[in-house]
């Protein structure tokens, strides 16, 4: 099934996938802001799990920090928040279509684990509230099975800027 399905999947009660061109589609961030490669199990207005494969190629490895490769903290949050974004536009629908989703606030973050490269980094997303602009959510991040890190947290959903 793809990305283009999600309503009649909703109404089945059926998950659906994004892949990394749907995601790009869906979200404006791009290299190396884009912090996820795919996103599945998405049951819009319910949950999804965004899948980001860590990679020594990350250019925040050149810093944090030489010599042992730790990934950011807040940089775990951001790609929760970002899978947190495909499953708000796809719960939206083509309401959703150009739309953009920002981050409001930031509640109760935990990092359990440190996160390296070569991890495969599973980002699980539920919403908590859903009131249409804007959405509560819960997250977290596992790596094989456990939690390397948690957060609670809120985003807007909104047109873009006009140009100037």
């Amino acid at each position: 099934m793809t990305v283009n399905d999600t309503s009649a999947a909703a109404e089945a009660g059926i998950a659906t996938t994004a892949d990394i061109f749907a995601v790009m589609a869906l979200l404006p961030h791009r290299y190396p802001m884009l912090l996820v490669d795919r996103v599945q199990d998405i049951v819009p207005g319910v949950s999804a799990r965004g899948i980001k494969a860590v990679s020594i190629n990350e250019p925040f490895f050149n810093g944090h920090f030489p010599g042992r490769p730790i990934m950011p903290g807040v940089l775990i949050v951001e790609a929760l928040a970002q899978t947190a974004g495909v499953l708000a536009l796809k719960t939206l629908g083509d309401a959703g279509k150009g739309k953009l989703v920002y981050f409001m606030a930031i509640e109760n973050a935990k990092f359990r684990a440190p996160v390296e490269p070569g991890c495969l980094l599973e980002l699980v997303v539920e919403f908590s509230q859903n009131r249409g602009r804007v959405s509560k959510f819960i997250g977290r991040a596992e790596v094989g099975g456990k939690l390397v890190a948690e957060a609670s947290f809120t985003a807007m959903i909104a047109d873009p800027p006009k140009a100037a």
